[in-house]
């Protein structure tokens, strides 16, 4: 996890500053914030206490510790403890697909306020793009790209490479895949999606 360099953090606060205004724009509510400890502040003033939780399998919550504090703190209802549990496949699959909250990370936010999502079974994307009462994304910096073109070749080209290494380390796979890739325009429920946007290099 490294810090935006200084010689690039006017660049860098440009792209954030245009990206979080045409997200807000698009119906999500963007916020920037400096590091580790603002993001975790920022995210549990978000999601209550008590709140089902489900949290999608992401370096960047890892990395922050947010994964842990939810699924092991015992101060949230967390559904990725429930699953891991395991039980009837039709049932973990609805509970995973729909919980009351959802958090995880993307892998591109474009100048024009698109956030895009790839996945190598999707498991994460009904919830993302439905069925979660609400979502926040934690997202680096570094993922803003200036557009759509830009946003897919930084998933092909940057992120399931990293991707396909932790497969292989994590689950004992060849590696990764991109088989379905989700974009949110935009989202027609206010209130309903977060995305904090860190002053970090972190995640795919």
């Amino acid at each position: 996890m490294n810090s935006i360099g200084e010689a690039t953090k006017l660049n860098i606060a440009d792209q954030v500053g245009q990206a979080v205004a045409s997200l807000k724009a698009n119906g999500i509510d963007a916020r920037f914030v400096g590091g580790a400890e603002e993001v975790r502040r920022e995210v549990f003033s978000i999601i209550p206490e008590g709140a089902e939780v489900m949290t999608m399998t992401s370096v960047t919550l890892d990395t922050f510790g947010i994964s842990k504090e939810i699924n092991e703190s015992g101060k949230y209802n967390s559904v990725r403890s429930e699953l891991n549990a395991g039980g009837d496949k039709k049932k973990m699959k609805a509970l995973g697909a729909a919980p009351e909250w959802a958090i995880g990370s993307v892998h591109a936010v474009t100048q024009d306020g698109k956030i895009l999502i790839a996945s190598n079974t999707g498991s994460q994307l009904p919830a993302y793009a439905y069925a979660a009462g609400k979502v926040v994304f934690v997202i680096g910096a570094q993922k803003i790209v200036k557009n759509f073109e830009e946003g897919m070749k930084r998933i092909y080209e940057h992120t399931l490479p990293l991707e396909s290494e932790r497969a292989k380390k994590a689950y004992g796979v060849p590696g990764s895949a991109v088989n379905k890739i989700l974009v949110i325009n935009k989202e027609g429920e206010p209130g309903r999606i977060f995305a904090i946007i860190v002053n970090e290099e972190i995640g795919f």
